[in-house]
């Protein structure tokens, strides 16, 4: 059963500016992902769709990004895709909520970058 579906749009040249701060950086995403990002030729593009990411977990949730905290959540590229992966307080609220499994899904394309979460009991 789909307990929520959640989705968000990130401009990549924001994400470029914001990226610039080093702090910013490491406030919002976890080291896998910082090290996959600027392991590739756009980074700014890979940091877009994590956050997208993120925004979409909160809203499928409907825990708000306060709710979810934006480390507490990453994404991790697989060679099925991407997958989220919580840390153990997010999991519990997730848990709690029913959600047994988080369907990702990731683009980039014109400048931006489009997450899709689809959470399942």
């Amino acid at each position: 059963m789909i307990l929520g579906v959640g989705t968000d749009l990130c401009s990549v040249s924001r994400m470029e500016r914001a990226c610039r701060s080093e702090h910013f950086v490491r406030k919002i995403f976890l080291p896998e992902e910082i090290e996959y990002a600027r392991s590739k030729g756009n980074a700014s593009e890979h940091f877009a769709a994590s956050f997208a990411a993120k925004e979409a977990l909160a809203k499928a949730s409907g825990l708000g990004l306060f709710g979810i905290g934006l480390s507490g959540s990453m994404v991790r590229r697989t060679e099925r895709g991407p997958v989220m992966i919580y840390d153990g307080a997010l999991k519990e609220k997730l848990d709690s909520l029913g959600v047994s499994r988080c369907w990702l899904s990731l683009t980039h394309e014109g400048g931006f970058a489009l997450a899709f979460v689809v959470m399942e009991s």
